[in-house]
């Protein structure tokens, strides 16, 4: 569920790709802040893209200096400076991560060693922000109880992570939320379950775990899903699409969008096309 939310840096500016490392930077200094270091390991370019576009939204400025790091500890490198919002966003980073894990264990995974990394983290975000991880709580029960029924619609089973992402942009963005912003978050949560499942399609099948594309469709591998119903699915992730440029059409940003733009517009699908051929994911490169 985490890693797909990537920029497109050949139409990337070189200012927005400093914003975004400083960002990053940012919101793994914010774990810390809120769940502790061991934490930061779980840093995600997910939750980075939700620091940039909050920020933007709220219009909570972001100010970056020169500070050091635990990876970058001789030389000091742009960061973002750690804020009340970078915090809980850190916590919501640690939360997810920490309810993923205990659904690959729960899948016959092997993430009980890694989820104990997350462990203090989550008890302190559930302190710290009580209301942030009630929200995920009662979602992620919502979308185990749809994945246990054995739900074959993609949009049914995608439901409850949409709603999750809906609730939690109304919840950051307070009195700004409007149906646009809701649209987009709606949609983002959508995209990004389905984008995993259709990912994860040929491990599902071989381990016969859950996954609404094969309950749907029935083919023995990804490449024969998208050889047979590949318009059909297509179809599908191009209404999310829609429904992501209409949100971002009617939203008010108080800074800069061209990287929420590359994000959201060029990213987003460049990395579904890289799931439906069935290509394996990369890192996102840290120079320019």
């Amino acid at each position: 569920m985490f890693g797909y939310v990537r920029y497109d840096i050949p139409n990337l500016y070189i200012k927005d790709f400093m914003l975004y490392k400083a960002m990053y930077c940012g919101l793994c200094k914010g774990i810390g802040a809120s769940c502790g270091q061991m934490a930061r390991v779980g840093l995600t370019y997910d939750v980075t893209f939700l620091s940039i576009i909050l920020h933007n939204m709220t219009g909570v400025d972001i100010r970056v200096e020169k500070q050091h790091c635990v990876e970058h500890c001789i030389k000091r490198r742009p960061i973002a400076v750690v804020d009340d919002l970078t915090k809980e966003l850190g916590a919501l980073n640690t939360v997810l991560l920490y309810f993923k894990l205990t659904d690959d264990i729960s899948d016959g995974g092997k993430g009980r060693g890694r989820r104990m990394w997350f462990k203090k983290g989550y008890k302190r975000a559930k302190k710290a922000y009580p209301e942030l991880v009630k929200i995920i709580t009662r979602f992620m029960a919502e979308q185990e109880k749809t994945e246990r029924a054995k739900t074959a619609s993609p949009d049914i089973a995608a439901d409850p992570t949409a709603c999750m992402m809906r609730e939690l942009s109304d919840h950051f963005l307070g009195e700004r939320a409007s149906e646009s912003t809701r649209q987009l978050f709606y949609a983002l949560g959508k995209w990004v379950y389905l984008i995993d499942a259709l990912d994860d399609y040929d491990k599902d099948v071989k381990k016969k775990n859950y996954n609404p594309f094969v309950l749907s469709y029935g083919a023995n591998t990804r490449e024969g899903l998208m050889k047979n119903s590949g318009g059909e699915i297509m179809f599908l992730f191009n209404t999310m699409f829609y429904d992501m440029r209409e949100g971002l059409g009617g939203i008010q940003f108080h800074f800069n969008r061209d990287l929420t733009d590359n994000v959201i517009l060029r990213g987003i699908p460049l990395e579904t096309e890289r799931v439906v051929k069935g290509q394996k994911k990369e890192k996102m490169t840290q120079k320019v």
